[in-house]
């Protein structure tokens, strides 16, 4: 039985010659040091399902050990991008009814409670934050899944910096899920664009919509797209709006004492070609240096979703990610968004302090 996969991905996957262009770039498979995690091997694995010499169900773990981070497509100057049939694969996996159980039960999660944790209570420090500011505006501040039920503290300090800038903004104690987390999880099944459209509808009531976490903003402002999902708001991401407060002086503070360095989020540098912004905000705060491969070169440090269910895999990457910077002598290294802040700080070590944006500015 050989994949329903489109004709591009087909394409892709058939031309791939699994050479070793993208091998020392994945961070997966630089952390856990086993080649099934490249890129290269991933595609051979789905190229024979796709001729129909083994079955899905023979790699179908492996297809969700990739982070969908990019790096291999950015890496690969033949113009090959295994993110798009690894995307593609999952989705088949979904229709056969092969997912693993551990994803399944996260998809479920989403289709109920609208995240992949299953939560549904926010905590009540958040919940009064976001209460004083339930009027609505002409901007909506979306904070995303990561930040609302899994890094809430994280969630508390991005109203507190708009506040601090005089920003009237709304927040939703019932923002509607991206769906993010089922693309990721499941591709372009109906489910996620059907949340995607949910989403959309609720955005379009807004003038502006500024975007809190990285992997959201990339899809709401390309992915919806894609789908032929129409956005009407303004779509701003968060470090796009902070390096615009600070610009017209809006956003002040005293510099700190601080040299950090920043951990580029791969959909920010690599998908939306965003890079400027955070170095506008983090340099106005505090002295910046660079990681040796930082803006569209950066190299993924883990997250909250994959955490779920191949945690060790995540503290490996994000130890890596933390070397990278100990290597050169940092001591601090700036996150943007909840999903790589957590996963740093969850790292175990203790050699770099790990901080958020929101940290240097307050």
């Amino acid at each position: 039985l050989t994949m329903m996969m489109s004709e591009k991905s087909k394409q892709h996957v058939d031309s791939c010659r699994f050479c070793w262009m993208c091998h020392h770039i994945c961070p997966v498979g630089n952390a856990t040091g086993q080649e099934r995690n490249t890129a290269r091997a991933r595609a051979l694995g789905i190229s024979l399902v796709n001729r129909g010499a083994i079955d899905l169900s023979e790699v179908v773990d492996n297809v969700y050990e990739c982070a969908t981070c990019g790096a291999c497509v950015h890496d690969c100057t033949t113009g090959w991008d295994p993110v798009m049939f690894t995307k593609e694969t999952r989705l088949q996996a979904a229709l056969d009814g092969k997912l693993p159980d551990y994803i399944a039960v996260l998809v479920d999660n989403c289709l109920t409670a609208g995240n992949a944790y299953g939560k549904t209570e926010l905590s009540a420090e958040l919940a009064v934050a976001i209460a004083a500011h339930s009027k609505k505006t002409d901007t909506l501040l979306y904070l995303g899944v990561d930040a609302m039920y899994m890094a809430p503290e994280l969630a508390v300090k991005a109203i507190r910096v708009l506040e601090k800038a005089g920003v009237d903004f709304t927040v939703l104690a019932d923002e509607p899920a991206s769906g993010a987390q089922l693309d990721f999880l499941i591709g372009a099944a109906q489910e996620a664009k059907d949340q995607m459209t949910k989403a959309a509808t609720v955005i379009n009531e807004y003038e502006t919509i500024v975007v809190y976490e990285p992997v959201d903003a990339k899809l709401i402002m390309r992915t919806y797209k894609e789908y032929s999902i129409g956005i009407s708001a303004k779509v701003q991401t968060y470090t796009t709006c902070l390096a615009d407060l600070v610009a017209s002086g809006k956003l002040t503070g005293k510099k700190v004492d601080k040299v950090v360095t920043i951990q580029d989020p791969y959909a920010l540098a690599r998908d939306l070609g965003e890079t400027q912004p955070v170095r506008d905000v983090v340099g106005h705060f505090a002295t910046l240096q660079e990681m040796l491969l930082h803006g569209a070169e950066t190299v993924w440090a883990g997250d909250i979703l994959m955490a779920q269910y191949v945690p060790n895999v995540i503290q490996k990457v994000s130890c890596r990610r933390i070397n990278n910077a100990v290597s050169l002598g940092y001591t601090a290294m700036v996150a943007v968004g909840a999903a790589e802040y957590t996963a740093l700080k969850n790292a175990e070590q203790s050699q770099v302090e790990i901080l958020c944006l929101e940290d240097l500015i307050l």
